[in-house]
């Protein structure tokens, strides 16, 4: 019946019951109204176990010459996939009936990459772990499974390649030392650069997973006493259980912190106590059973409860977490179980024919999710608010991010706009409004690089900096340019108050503007100056900052609706906006007194005499929290006109 299993790591009680603490850490710190500050590290705990428990199959099957890498592949899949891909069909078809169209195709997205294990490759280019987005990600928590799948992959590759070099258990100990080093240091070196990438990919990672091979490779060549493993079995504990409280996500991570948690796991595995009380109980043993489980389960229903604006509701958290354990031990029951059991009683060809056509299936149901939009398919009002997420210039990436000018419309070009994301966001607004004169607007606008802010110092204490070299390159590259299109009018928009106040939209504290005001190290007329350089030789205009409304306009509208709490618009007052926005609307005045810059003001247009306006009628005026949908773009043609009037 087993005929095709690799060769199987003894079970072990106290590196079981060490999965339990590592997940319930991981649930502690996703649940955030708990909260355990390190909870995440728990994540690098499972690391560090896979690469002892796969260094033992490896090495084991090459000594006792049985390894197959065609089985140990299989049994890979056959542990992982199984589990995965009931959560991923559950979550799609409760989906079909539930999310509005763009959570829809968010989560096709995702799916696809999950069940092809390249998830983490996918968050990595697109956004952080830790930013306010997270918890719109219905599988984010499949970065790590993607991380753990490449190594399976590349890893028993490596280990053979090593033996059959050096035919030894001390030979292959060199190989898996240098691949520790050497992801260690690559580590160390693209945090600094990458953050994201270090975060997410596998040679940044593969030195904590090298680091349960090294233990592996320890524990056979070295005798430790019994007292002195029991004193790094407590050493181990320290190390771990320490980093969930004194590391938080502040940290950039992985880094040289993470070697607390990779040591203290390492030095419990090495220790082999199975009689230790904290992983040789009930409950830990049912839950390092049910932990995979456990950590595909419950990430969704966090997502779920942020979505519903429930996390900081303890009746609501205890019962998900619960309901998340619930979850767990069906699934560990009625998937991970009988599938490891049957499965195995087919070829090894047939099994990979069962796997694969399901997991194809279930793919191409992702993709068809992802490119389809299903009309009808939810009630017209949700899907009306929640459109709006889509509803920006199919040309941003081409434009926006990379270095390329485009030109809109037909005609020869008769205004240049230049900016940062605020500029994309307004691009067809003043492309409609140029037309109306047969004439076409060349643009020049690059995520994150403020025109006029990019060549001088900024704040030391800004939350969001454009001043990179990369910006500053740019932004010297604009300004050549403009010299060949002198006269032409000049449209600058940007998102200033985030220059100074951060991205984090809301009330500003007086000591913040007061930072501002005696900074030495800020030099306003500097930033004036650069504003009225563009002003030389043509007419230049500028923008007042858009309304920043705080929340993602459609989501949390569609939302709104979706979960009962009224279908009335999003809007913040308008003092609170006067009140971020002053600083700005002073240096912008006192441009327009010393060099005739000319002002654009889009608040007639977006805000009445109290509120401005993220929504009207339900329809979203913005496609996030900042930015102007094509729709609410559409509102400040009438500002444009008077360019060309």
């Amino acid at each position: 019946m087993n005929r095709h299993l690799p060769p199987m790591a003894t079970f072990r009680k106290d590196i079981n019951g060490l999965r339990a603490w590592a997940v319930i850490a991981v649930l502690l710190f996703h649940f955030s109204l708990i909260g355990l500050p390190g909870g995440f590290v728990g994540v690098d705990v499972f690391f560090v176990i896979s690469g002892y428990l796969m260094t033992t199959i490896i090495v084991g099957g090459h000594e006792n010459g049985i390894f197959s890498i065609w089985k140990f592949y299989l049994a890979r899949v056959r542990r992982m996939l199984p589990a995965l891909l009931v959560l991923i069909a559950v979550l799609l078809a409760l989906g079909w009936i539930w999310l509005p169209t763009p959570d829809y195709q968010t989560l096709g997205a995702q799916s696809a990459y999950s069940m092809t294990f390249l998830s983490n490759i996918s968050y990595w280019r697109s956004t952080g772990y830790f930013d306010a987005a997270a918890e719109e990600k219905w599988l984010l928590h499949t970065w790590s499974l993607a991380v753990e799948a490449q190594f399976y992959l590349t890893y028993p590759l490596l280990i053979t390649f090593f033996w059959k070099l050096w035919k030894s258990v001390k030979g292959v100990s060199y190989g898996i030392l240098f691949v520790f080093i050497a992801s260690l240091v690559f580590n160390f070196l693209a945090i600094n650069f990458d953050p994201a990438g270090a975060f997410y990919l596998l040679p940044t990672r593969a030195w904590e997973l090298s680091a349960g091979g090294l233990v592996y490779i320890i524990s056979r060549q070295r005798h430790t006493s019994k007292i002195s493993k029991r004193t790094l079995l407590w050493l181990g504990w320290i190390l771990v259980l320490s980093s969930f409280f004194i590391i938080d996500k502040e940290f950039l991570w992985p880094s040289y912190w993470t070697l607390l948690p990779v040591l203290g796991a390492s030095l419990i595995i090495y220790a082999a106590d199975q009689d230790c009380r904290l992983t040789n109980n009930a409950v830990a043993q049912y839950l390092g059973d049910r932990s995979y489980s456990l950590y595909l389960w419950h990430w969704p229903l966090v997502v779920l409860l942020y979505f519903a604006s429930l996390q900081n509701e303890w009746a609501w958290v205890v019962g998900v977490l619960s309901l998340s354990v619930v979850l767990a031990s069906i699934s560990y029951k009625f998937v991970e179980v009988p599938t490891r059991k049957n499965l195995v009683r087919y070829s090894n060809l047939k099994e990979a024919i069962v796997i694969t056509v399901i997991t194809s299936i279930l793919i191409i149901t992702a993709v068809s999710v992802k490119l389809y939009t299903f009309p009808g398919r939810i009630q017209p009002d949700i899907e009306l608010a929640a459109l709006g997420a889509l509803d920006k210039d199919p040309r941003r990436e081409e434009c926006l991010r990379s270095e390329k000018y485009c030109d809109y419309g037909a005609g020869i070009t008769g205004v240049v706009m230049i900016g940062d994301s605020h500029s994309g966001s307004l691009i067809n607004a003043l492309k409609l409004s140029a037309q109306k004169h047969d004439l076409g607007v060349n643009f020049k606008g690059r995520d994150g690089c403020t025109p006029y802010m990019g060549l001088i110092p900024y704040l030391p204490n800004a939350a969001a900096r454009g001043d990179d070299q990369k910006c500053n390159n740019y932004n010297q590259r604009v300004r050549g340019s403009l010299n060949d299109q002198a006269g032409l009018p000049l449209v600058i928009v940007d998102r200033s108050n985030s220059k100074f106040f951060g991205s984090n939209e809301g009330y500003v504290s007086d000591d913040e503007m007061n930072s501002i005001l005696t900074n030495k190290n800020f030099n306003r007329q500097a930033v004036i100056n650069n504003l009225c350089s563009f002003s030389n030789n043509r007419e230049a205009y500028v923008l007042r900052p858009i309304p920043e409304i705080g929340v993602h306009v459609p989501n949390t509208l569609s939302r709104n609706i979706l979960f009962g709490r009224g279908s009335g618009d999003i809007k913040i007052e308008l003092k609170d906006y006067f009140q971020r926005s002053s600083y700005v609307w002073a240096m912008q005045d006192m441009a327009a007194e010393q060099c005739g810059v000319k002002i654009l003001n889009p608040l007639p247009y977006l805000c009445d005499d109290q509120y401005c306006y993220g929504s009207i009628n339900g329809h979203s005026l913005y496609f996030d929290d900042d930015h102007l949908s094509e729709y609410g773009g559409k509102l400040l043609m009438p500002m444009f006109d008077q360019i060309f009037k």
